[in-house]
């Protein structure tokens, strides 16, 4: 019993991470209705930043954090702003195939920036594990997990309670009827991966120091897909749980079939439950009931 508690609390613990992530898709499909598959590119871009500000220039972490999520925020913006919204009333697909297009770019760009080889993003965390009841908790998984519970439950107080949030909310379920009222939606375009881009920032210092930034880092995005099908692509909500279901999942298929199989199960594991839920809720466990046949 204690090994499944120790699986499930850091399962859980790592799936705040992935909520964080998560959101960022949610953000974009919400206001978009365009998949982002350069979200975990994103999340490489932030921790390059912060690793070259932390291990190459050799910044304090107090300059170094804030200057990669603000750096995030304008490229969240910049993107939306000088290559999605010349788009705006082109078929989904084109707009889907120019993120996929994005993601490819960002890889190269960092690459040829800062290099090949993987940076650390060093935080002043100490590696030593804490018991807590028999259950081994990593702290560097603790502070993540404290990151992203800040960081989703600003976000959803500014969701429910500003104008902007409302706002947002309101582009979200229908656009016209937002533009009928005097909302402007192109800056909750913006507003959206602006966000969606701090959200990647702070996922890419956490996810850099726990395994050091290159191009492989975008695998990210990847595996919290998952997470976005289950919660539901239009639901801020579903993203949290299914963020926390994968991390569950994938941490108790680890430990449990990996020992009888030589590992490997974390990787697809999510991806299973994924096809599962597809199988029988097809719009997730939050999402609208819309489903289009392409």
């Amino acid at each position: 019993m204690a090994f499944f508690l120790d699986l499930t609390v850091n399962g859980l613990l790592i799936g705040c991470m992935y909520a964080l992530v998560a959101l960022g898709f949610v953000l974009i499909y919400k206001a978009t209705s365009v998949i982002n598959f350069a979200q975990g590119d994103l999340v490489m871009f932030g921790g390059y930043i912060a690793a070259a500000g932390l291990s190459l220039y050799h910044l304090p972490l107090w300059v170094a954090a804030p200057i990669a999520l603000l750096l995030m925020l304008v490229l969240g913006f910049a993107v939306e702003r000088g290559i999605l919204r010349p788009l705006i009333g082109q078929p989904v697909v084109s707009v889907v195939m120019v993120t996929i297009g994005l993601a490819l770019v960002f890889q190269g760009l960092a690459a040829m920036v800062w290099g090949a080889a993987t940076i650390n993003v060093p935080l002043p965390i100490p590696f030593q594990p804490f018991i807590l009841w028999e259950i081994f908790i990593s702290p560097i998984n603790l502070v993540a997990a404290g990151l992203c519970v800040g960081f989703l439950v600003g976000f959803v107080y500014f969701f429910r309670r500003s104008r902007m949030g409302i706002a947002m909310r309101a582009v979200a379920d229908d656009q016209q009827s937002a533009m009928s009222v005097g909302i402007n939606v192109r800056i909750v375009f913006a507003l959206s991966w602006a966000i969606a881009g701090l959200a990647s920032g702070i996922g890419g210092i956490v996810w850099g120091n726990m395994l050091g930034v290159d191009t492989h880092l975008s695998l990210v995005g990847l595996k919290v897909f998952p997470a976005v099908i289950l919660g539901g692509l239009d639901s801020v909500p579903g993203a949290i749980l299914g963020g926390l279901i994968v991390g569950a999942v994938e941490s108790v298929a680890a430990g449990y079939i990996d020992p009888y199989v030589g590992g490997g199960t974390k990787d697809f594991a999510p991806f299973i439950i994924m096809i599962l839920a597809l199988m029988i809720r097809p719009y997730g466990f939050f999402g609208r009931e819309i489903i289009e046949r392409v």
